[in-house]
C-alpha cells in the first residue's frame, strides 16, 4: 500500500520547519495523544543510522517497533524504515520543499505492507493514517506559530517540576522543539543526568546550584486531587504536596544570587469555590471549600520568591483537555461505551483549556515581562457540564442519555465528588486576553475533536 499526504505551511520557512523536526521532542509532539506509544530507546536524531524503538499498545496487543533513519538530505528529507515490528515492511519519506511564497510544502509518503493474518484491512489502515496526519499537520502548524511569536527572544533554560506528569511531559517536548532546554527537577537520584536536578520537598532537599543554571522555573508538581476519596490523610497529602514543594522552591529561588528571574507556578480554578453562573476574572475573591483552601495556601507559598523580586505568575488552570489523563482520560471509557451522561443537574460550569493552548499560555508567561500575579489559564468559553457532556458525545458519536444523580456522585466519591464534579466555576481568562494571548481552541467541541482525532 502506498499513501501520500501533503500540507502547506504558509509563512513558515523550510529551514525553520526542518530544524523543528531535528530537535528533541519532535517525535513525541507528532504522536497523537490518543495513541498509547512510548519511546523505549533512542539513538541519535533523524540522520542516517539513527534508531528509535517504540513500545506500542493497541487494544490488548503490545508490540515493539524498531525504526532506522536513512537517506537524510539537509533541509529536504529523511526516511524512517522498519527494522522489526508488526508490519512486513514500512518506509516513510518525510519531504520538505519551499512553496515559492515563503512557506513550506510538507509531503509524507508511506509505503507499507501488512503481514498475512493481521486482522486489519486497507480501509482501516488508511483511516488511521488519515486521522494521524490530520492531527500532525494541525499540531505542527500551531506549535510553529507559538514559537514564532517569540523568535526574537533568547532561548531559555527552563527548570520544570512535575516534568513526568501529563502536562509536564507535553511541556518538555513543546519547549525542546522550540529550541529551549529543559532541566527536570526529579525526586529519584537514579534519574539524574545532564538535564535533571535533584529535589525532595518531603525532606527539604534541593540542588540550588543546578537550579541556578535555569533562566525560569515552571512549577507543576503536586499530588493528584482525584487519586481517591478525600480521607483526612489524603487531604493532608494534597495540601502538603503543594504547599511544601512551592515553599521550598520559592525560598531557594529567593536566596539565589543568580539564576531564574521568573517563576510560573501552577494553581487552579478551585480557588473560586462553587460560584454558580457568576463570571469570574482574576479580581474575583476566593470561594469556600477544601480546594479553595488548598489553592490559597498554594499561591501564598510563592510569597518569598515574589518578595525577592522574581516575577511570579500563578496559573489558575481549568480542566485540561487531553485523553492522556486527567478528567477527560477518566471519562473516556464510559462515554465510548455509550453510558456517559451529565453529572447531577448538569448546570454547573466547567472551565476548561485545551492541552496545546495551556502549553502556549506557559510559554507566553515565560516571555511576557508584564504578566505577573494570578492568571486564569482557561479557554474564553466555559460551558456547563451538560453542554460538555453533549459535545463529548458528539465527538465520539455516542449517546449521552444516562445522567448520574448528585446523590450517586456524593455516595461514590464523597467530598471529592461534591467539590470537583458537582461544584462549578465560570472562569474567564481576562488577563491573558488583555495581554494579547491567542487561543487556538476557543470552543470545547473543537478541542475535543482535535485531541481525540475526530476532526474533519
Amino acid at each position: 500500500m502506498r499513501l501520500t499526504y501533503r500540507s502547506e505551511l504558509e509563512g513558515r520557512d523550510t529551514a525553520e520547519v526542518f530544524a523543528w523536526h531535528e530537535r528533541p521532542g519532535a517525535l513525541e509532539r507528532l504522536t497523537p495523544p490518543w495513541a498509547n506509544v512510548e519511546v523505549e530507546e533512542r539513538h541519535g536524531g533523524i540522520r542516517d543510522g539513527a534508531r528509535v524503538v517504540l513500545r506500542v499498545h493497541q487494544g490488548p496487543a503490545r508490540f515493539r517497533w524498531e525504526l532506522r533513519h536513512r537517506d537524510f538530505v539537509e533541509g529536504r528529507q529523511f526516511r524512517d524504515e522498519q527494522v522489526s515490528g508488526p508490519l512486513r515492511s514500512w518506509l516513510h519519506t518525510h519531504g520538505f520543499e519551499p512553496n515559492g511564497q515563503g512557506g513550506t510544502l510538507l509531503t509524507d509518503e508511506i509505503e507499507l505492507e501488512a503481514p498475512l493474518g493481521l486482522p486489519v484491512g486497507p480501509v482501516w489502515v488508511r483511516g488511521e493514517l488519515d486521522r494521524l496526519f490530520a492531527f500532525r499537520y494541525r499540531r505542527l502548524r500551531t506549535d510553529l506559530a507559538r514559537h514564532a511569536e517569540y523568535a526574537t527572544r533568547p532561548r531559555l533554560t527552563v527548570a520544570v517540576t512535575g516534568a513526568s506528569g501529563m502536562v509536564g511531559t507535553n511541556l518538555r517536548h513543546f519547549l525542546t522543539t522550540g529550541g529551549h532546554r529543559v532541566l527536570a527537577l526529579v525526586r529519584h537520584r537514579d534519574q539524574l543526568g545532564a538535564d535533571a536536578a535533584y529535589w525532595n520537598p518531603d525532606t527539604g532537599e534541593i540542588d540550588a546550584a543546578r537550579l541556578a543554571e535555569a533562566d525560569a522555573v515552571v512549577h507543576l508538581a503536586g499530588a493528584s486531587i482525584a487519586g481517591g476519596r478525600w480521607t483526612d490523610d489524603r487531604k493532608r497529602r494534597i495540601l502538603s504536596s503543594r504547599k511544601l514543594g512551592t515553599e521550598l522552591l520559592s525560598r531557594t529561588l529567593a536566596g539565589l544570587d543568580r539564576g531564574p528571574r521568573v517563576l510560573v507556578s501552577a494553581s487552579a480554578v478551585g480557588y473560586y469555590g462553587d460560584r454558580g453562573e457568576a463570571r469570574l476574572d482574576e479580581t474575583a475573591p476566593p470561594g469556600q471549600g477544601f480546594l479553595a483552601e488548598v489553592v490559597r495556601a498554594w499561591e501564598g507559598a510563592t510569597a518569598p520568591a515574589e518578595k525577592a523580586g522574581l516575577r511570579v505568575v500563578r496559573l489558575r488552570t481549568g480542566v485540561v483537555i487531553s485523553p492522556e489523563g486527567g478528567a477527560l482520560g477518566q471519562m473516556l471509557l464510559p462515554f465510548q461505551m455509550g453510558v456517559g451522561g451529565r453529572l447531577g443537574s448538569g448546570r454547573q460550569y466547567f472551565s476548561w483549556i485545551d492541552m496545546d493552548d495551556l502549553l502556549g499560555v506557559i510559554l507566553h508567561a515565560l516571555h511576557d515581562d508584564g504578566l505577573r500575579g494570578p492568571v486564569n489559564a482557561t479557554a474564553p468559553n466555559p460551558v456547563t457540564n451538560a453542554a460538555f457532556t453533549d459535545a463529548l458525545g458528539r465527538a465520539l458519536n455516542r449517546p449521552t442519555v444516562l445522567p448520574v444523580p448528585a446523590l450517586a456522585v456524593k455516595a461514590a466519591f464523597g467530598q471529592l465528588g461534591e467539590e470537583a464534579l458537582l461544584w462549578g466555576q465560570r472562569v474567564l481568562p481576562r488577563r491573558l486576553e488583555d495581554a494579547g494571548f491567542r487561543f487556538f481552541y476557543e470552543g470545547v467541541e473543537d478541542s475535543l475533536r482535535f485531541q481525540l482525532g475526530k476532526a474533519g
